[in-house]
């Protein structure tokens, strides 16, 4: 583990509270200082992930004007937008994703932003998106769901001056198509649509997205229904879903909300019942399904028809009872196996905000879920074993180290941990993928399960903070550490194949023993009864 030098950590501090480079002062006695600068830092590392050609309001010294040949191959402009994670690809279905949960908390705890001086910030953070958004969408049967080869970029550690050609451009169309990226595009233009509408005042913009939105959806309806990896093998293995279900209802129910159309609702309703999701397995919202999402959602805008599946997938997610598919560990953290393991971070903030947005429009079920939201915020902030709130740039326990090109200012990929051994530059803000289920973080660079970074880490993080803003939460904890976080090591465990491997070996050879015992045995009762008969024969 890297011991990080007293000097160090006291210049860490006192960057992170004086927001030095980025920082944005909140009006005095308006907000939680600690919250506002959280809020503020997780859009300094939206602005981090930047592709395109950047503002003169950059906030990122390191960053450059990147990616400007984006689309040229399908001679479409594709330039901007946002890289996906800790590399140079972008993708349209993490970004969609995440652009609608941003909106969501944005409209439903507006005044958080709006008490820490960053509303033009969040504004500014889901234009970008939904710029490029409208950008992959030029006609309205073709969708752009890729940019970059997973094959190409992956094979690169180094800053965005020079990142690897070639960056082929990948779309649905209506003849390949992809219902659940449409209609999870259609979701963010729908609802980032109905906070420039209703919250931003501007009509305008919010008038475009809304258009863009619609007919974005008309391809997610075209059919034959499939998920976009049937037409776009290049996302397989890196943004693959398993079904289109949640996102198809997902989008109608946003474009609902943002034009007051009940086509929309009606839509949602029927494609909800068609594909039974009131009846499915409770799993964990993220990218790949939006199955709680449109059960909250929709409990806000029908309750009638979706209330009592919000409830069921809350208590569900909630508790560790049975049928749950998660559990908690023994410092308290949300833990959905299968789902968890590769980041923490996520299905914990997802359920959280969930859970926040639902308590937020019905009271009589407020405090189970406000007290279980209030729990895991507070865990990820610093109430762990670890001591370490897993947000880069806020404390001297934060990682050093996010699975991060850019930010490490490494160029070599066979030696990301080492060269850097320290990250050159603080990625403010980025929230990390978190520890493991026995709630152990190593901060290395190469364990990307836990140092990752990406664009839907960070969405719901932003509601979060807001609502903690909003409801005058209590400082976070990390405020009153000041021991170190704990020196732990990894202990030494089997693969899980050597392990099956070494079962199966011991048990050939008692096996094999056993047969050679069974043969020595029989060999010797064969000799016995010889020497028996010759001696009655005598």
């Amino acid at each position: 583990m890297l011991i990080i030098p007293t000097w160090l950590a006291l210049l860490l501090v006192i960057t992170t509270y004086t927001q030095h480079l980025h920082a944005q002062t909140p009006p005095a006695n308006a907000a939680n200082p600690h919250y506002a600068a959280l809020l503020n830092n997780s859009m300094w590392f939206y602005e981090a992930q930047r592709s395109g050609k950047l503002p003169s309001s950059n906030r990122v010294p390191w960053r450059h004007d990147s990616g400007l040949q984006d689309g040229q191959d399908q001679k479409v402009d594709l330039t901007g937008g946002y890289y996906d994670a800790g590399d140079y690809l972008k993708f349209t279905l993490p970004l969609a994703h995440s652009l609608a949960l941003i909106a969501w908390g944005g409209i439903e705890w507006y005044d958080g932003y709006a008490r820490a001086n960053q509303t033009s910030y969040l504004q500014d953070t889901l234009r970008w998106g939904t710029d490029w958004l409208m950008k992959a969408h030029p006609d309205a049967s073709t969708l752009y769901v890729q940019v970059g080869s997973g094959h190409v970029d992956n094979n690169y550690w180094g800053p965005d001056t020079d990142i690897p050609t070639p960056r082929p451009s990948y779309a649905i169309t209506t003849k390949a198509t992809g219902t659940d990226v449409a209609g999870m595009t259609a979701a963010a233009l729908a609802s980032t649509s109905y906070l420039y509408a209703t919250l931003a005042n501007d009509t305008n913009y919010a008038s475009a997205l809304s258009t863009a939105a619609q007919s974005v959806y008309n391809l997610a309806e075209t059919q034959p229904f499939q998920v976009y990896t049937k037409s776009v093998s290049a996302a397989a293995g890196l943004y693959q879903t398993n079904s289109f279900a949640s996102q198809l209802v997902y989008g109608a129910l946003w474009l609902y909300k943002a034009t007051g159309n009940t086509t929309y609702r009606d839509k949602a309703a029927n494609y909800y019942d068609q594909f039974k999701l009131g009846s499915v397995s409770v799993t964990p919202m993220d990218w790949s399904d939006a199955t709680g999402a449109v059960h909250v959602l929709g409990a806000q805008l029908d309750p009638t028809k979706y209330a009592a599946g919000a409830k069921k997938w809350l208590d569900t997610m909630t508790s560790s009872s049975s049928g749950s598919p998660c559990t908690f560990t023994r410092g308290g953290m949300l833990w959905c196996n299968g789902y968890s393991n590769s980041n923490a971070m996520v299905p914990l903030q997802d359920t959280a905000l969930l859970a926040l947005l639902h308590s937020r429009h019905n009271p009589s079920t407020s405090e189970q879920y406000v007290k279980f939201a209030s729990k895991q915020i507070d865990y990820m902030l610093g109430g762990n074993y670890m001591l370490t709130p897993y947000v880069c740039g806020i404390h001297a326990n934060s990682p050093h180290n996010p699975h991060h090109a850019g930010a490490s200012g490494g160029t070599d990929i066979d030696h990301i941990d080492t060269s850097p051994a320290q990250e050159l530059h603080l990625l403010y803000g980025a929230v990390v993928g978190g520890p493991n289920k026995d709630d152990l973080f190593f901060d290395e660079r190469t364990d990307w399960s836990q140092t990752e970074v990406a664009l839907d880490y960070n969405a719901p993080f932003q509601g979060l903070m807001a609502y903690q803003i909003s409801t005058n939460a209590a400082d976070p904890p990390y405020v009153t550490i000041t021991s170190p976080r704990p020196d732990v090591h990894r202990s030494f465990s089997f693969p899980d194949w050597l392990l099956a491997a070494i079962v199966i070996t011991v048990v050939f050879i008692l096996a094999g023993i056993g047969y050679y015992a069974w043969l020595k045995r029989h060999a010797l009762k064969r000799r016995f009864s010889k020497n028996k008969e010759q001696v009655v024969s005598v």
